[in-house]
């Protein structure tokens, strides 16, 4: 079927070609605009658990452009910013500044979006320390393309670490979809931009102070340095802290983060950009709800969270913390040599560095020290001691770098050829050390901690992965019928190597795996528009995704097969003085899906989950002010059906023709702005329902219902403050106590007869979840200077 699919894109792209030099010779003289430039996204695959992946950004082929189309687009703005009106020759959902400044600025790039019609999103806390997940057409956000100013952003669980809300300009949503000149492979869910502010032309700044339930803090500034002298240069730089309690249970949450932002303009229309951002944290790592836990919460009022007592050993809150920095950098490169010929380029770097804390039991308990276990200074532990064990990580770099030519050939025609390097190595370290007196995870290089075995061995295993990926990409992006009709036919074809090598006392003897993929991923998207108010577009292509060597247990010596799917995709827009509508119908077929399952002999693994179906229709309408008022609303219809059984030991799940994990029949979004004067407010509700957790489908999560609430008032400028605000931000105002997620996917709850006969053991608890965090209330003074 992939062969048929794959042999159809390479014949419509082939097809575009011959239309294109067809319609060059045969188009009269009325059409003068060459091809638009439209911005680039990107991304790359995901490896394991705080590495990141991906990049590459393009602006419009002048600064002044680049400038006029955000004006014009905020303008446009429909629902209070909730959506915006797009021409792309694909699906587009994205919010704009006007609803992000309405937003609270502990925001993150999750808050932002969780009111697409494509997304269901499920964060474990309501002050923008953790992350979260993605579930989007039923996958997740490791099937997805993410970043920021295309460089990349790994998994939603890391995304707060790249950037302040307050430096955010914008979020898109492509679901489904992704250019052929993004550096990301992994985009079979889509892929998520997000772009930061430009630098100010004026020297000033901006400055906000935050208090909240949970004991919540918060303090931003931003410096702006407006253009230095005569350079062309202008920069700002920016600083958050932020500290909270755990909104259940014991525990401390804090992190201090800086932005930094430049960007050099030159009168023919290059430009260099520069966005860079340190980030550091320390926060409680949370225990996730299982059914029976989450019932007891609900019912009784027993939280399932970290404890406040050294008593309860494991459980308590400063044995289970996560210690993280991370660096992300991103500058790219924009070179007009003429009218016809244009240069790109991006290089970026992202890595990370700290560990995750956890309980490990006790020396007794541990079988490694079944011989007795020794400090460095040769003392024995007692059996009762408590230990702690870590995911580590070193330096580990994500490097790489998109470079493009792009040229003109005529007036109809524009022509991409480029190419994108990308080198991954994560080194990750995995110690057994002795909790301190306190109950707390000591630091990794404490070597009072460290204990060996009765060989003098550390209780250590280490684990070094990787990639190196090479990609050639082309694309002719034409327009014809006086710009009405764009056509853009590409190709890409991926080359990776992926490897493996485990080592240590705790991972038995070692093991060393590797692999070497080829992928050649098609695109199609075309789009035509018959007036300024109406336009229809559809796309197709191919997208990939490669198992994360670092992600499966010790001691695997074969990989999973690589994802494979094609996506196809037809919709129309409207939109006019009053309102603006979207809708996209979606059919995609995926091979060899990957998925983290719970098998109960390996604890979560990657595996290949079969074949899968998903098809649907996204539906979004949004109204522009009207007597001060914006509304909102969309939906999605979501089918998707597992077309394999699963191999399960000798044997197979039932699961062929079972409802696909976390895809919810239908999702649903209301919001409404109002705006008059000084004053604003916004509120916003999302509706996702039922969905199966487990891979045979006796274990399903209820629909539920979040919302939001955000007002505020703009004072008239005073002394050196220039737009004082006051805003007060609301979540989970009815305080529902229900789960909005899976943290992974069980095979089973319940005892399950395999296709041989045999019975499977039950797999006891199932899926774990994240729980939808209590009332909360944010307030924030803010200003510009």
């Amino acid at each position: 079927m992939t062969q048929i699919y794959l042999r159809s894109l390479v014949s419509a792209i082939a097809i575009s070609t011959v239309f294109s030099s067809y319609a060059a010779s045969a188009q009269s003289a009325h059409t003068t605009t060459a091809a638009r430039k439209t911005p680039v996204r990107h991304a790359g695959t995901a490896p394991a658990a705080h590495t990141h992946t991906a990049p590459l950004h393009q602006m419009a082929s002048s600064q002044p452009e680049t400038l006029a189309v955000h004006v014009s687009r905020r303008a446009r703005d429909g629902g209070g910013g909730m959506m915006r009106v797009e021409t792309e020759p694909h699906a587009v959902q994205s919010v704009g500044k006007q609803y992000i400044e309405m937003r609270s600025p502990a925001s993150t790039g999750l808050d932002l979006i969780q009111n697409l019609p494509s997304v269901s999103i499920a964060m474990p806390d309501p002050d923008g320390f953790k992350g979260g997940s993605i579930f989007i057409r039923g996958l997740t956000d490791a099937d997805m393309g993410l970043m920021l100013d295309g460089a990349p952003a790994s998994l939603a669980s890391y995304l707060q670490q790249n950037v302040d809300s307050e430096n955010i300009e914008s979020v898109n949503v492509m679901p489904g979809s992704s250019q052929v000149d993004m550096p990301t492979a992994n985009a079979a869910a889509g892929t998520l931009d997000e772009r930061t502010i430009t630098p100010s032309e004026k020297r000033g700044g901006s400055v906000d102070f935050s208090y909240g339930t949970n004991n919540f803090s918060r303090e931003f500034i931003r410096l702006q340095s407006g253009y230095i002298g005569h350079s062309g240069v202008r920069t700002y730089v920016s600083f958050s802290n932020a500290h909270a309690r755990q909104w259940m249970g014991g525990g401390i949450n804090e992190r201090k983060h800086v932005d930094f932002g430049l960007q050099k303009d030159f009168d023919n229309g290059s430009f260099i950009k520069l966005f860079t951002s340190w980030h550091n944290s320390m926060f409680t790592i949370d225990n996730y709800a299982t059914a029976s836990e989450f019932y007891d919460y609900k019912h009784n009022g027993v939280g399932y969270n970290r404890s406040n007592s050294q008593a309860a050993g494991g459980n308590y809150w400063k044995g289970n913390l996560d210690s993280w920095n991370q660096f992300f950098v991103s500058a790219p490169v924009h070179v007009v040599v003429n009218k016809k010929l244009d240069f790109d380029m991006t290089p970026y770097l992202s890595t990370g560095f700290g560990w995750d804390g956890s309980s490990a039991g006790t020396v007794g308990a541990t079988s490694a020290c079944s011989g007795g276990c020794y400090y460095n200074n040769g003392t024995q532990a007692a059996s009762n001691q408590l230990l702690s064990t870590y995911y580590a990580q070193g330096w580990s770099p994500d490097v790489g770098v998109v470079a493009k030519v792009n040229y003109r050939i005529d007036r109809h025609n524009r022509f991409t050829f480029g190419y994108w390097y990308e080198n991954n190595s994560v080194s990750e370290f995995s110690p057994t050390m002795a909790t301190m007196a306190s109950g707390r995870n000591p630091k990794t290089d404490n070597s009072a901690a460290m204990l060996y075995n009765m060989d003098g061995q550390k209780l250590v295993s280490t684990v070094h992965s990787g990639y190196e990926l090479n990609s050639f990409f082309l694309q002719d992006s034409a327009k014809y019928l006086n710009d009405k009709l764009t056509v853009n036919a590409g190709f890409k074809f991926v080359m990776s190597n992926y490897w493996d090598r485990a080592s240590g006392l705790l991972a038995g003897s070692g093991s060393r795996l590797g692999e070497n993929t080829t992928a050649p991923l098609p695109h199609l998207a075309i789009a035509y528009r018959f007036n300024a108010h109406h336009q229809i577009y559809m796309n197709a292509e191919g997208d990939f995704r490669q198992p994360s060597p670092s992600a499966l247990p010790v001691g695997v010596t074969t990989l999973p097969k690589n994802q494979y799917s094609i996506t196809e995709q037809l919709g129309y827009r409207f939109n006019n003085k009053w309102l603006i509508a979207d809708i996209s119908l979606f059919n995609s077929s995926i091979t060899n899906r990957l998925l983290s399952v719970y098998m109960p002999s390996t604890q979560y693994e990657t595996v290949n989950a079969g074949n899968e179906t998903i098809r649907g229709f996204d539906a979004m309408i949004a109204g522009r002010s009207f007597h001060h008022f914006s509304p909102y609303a969309s939906v999605e219809y979501l089918y998707g059906r597992m077309d394999s059984n699963i191999a399960y030991g000798d044997s197979y799940l039932p699961t062929k023709g079972k409802q696909s994990i976390n895809t919810p029949r239908v999702m649903a979004n209301f919001g409404l702005t109002y705006a008059n004067q000084g004053f604003f407010s916004n509120f916003s509700l999302h509706y996702t329902g039922p969905q199966s957790v487990t891979m045979v489908g006796d274990e399903r999560m209820p629909g539920y219902v979040t919302d939001t609430l955000a007002v505020g008032y703009h004072f008239k400028p005073l002394s050196f403050a220039k737009t004082p605000t006051i805003r007060l931000n609301f979540a989970n105002l009815t305080g529902s106590i229900v789960r909005v997620g899976t943290t992974g996917v069980a095979t089973n709850m319940n005892q399950v007869m395999l296709l041989n006969g045999h019975d499977t053991a039950a797999a006891g608890a199932g899926a774990s979840f994240y729980v939808l965090p209590r009332f909360s209330m944010t307030g924030t003074i803010s200003t510009d200077f």
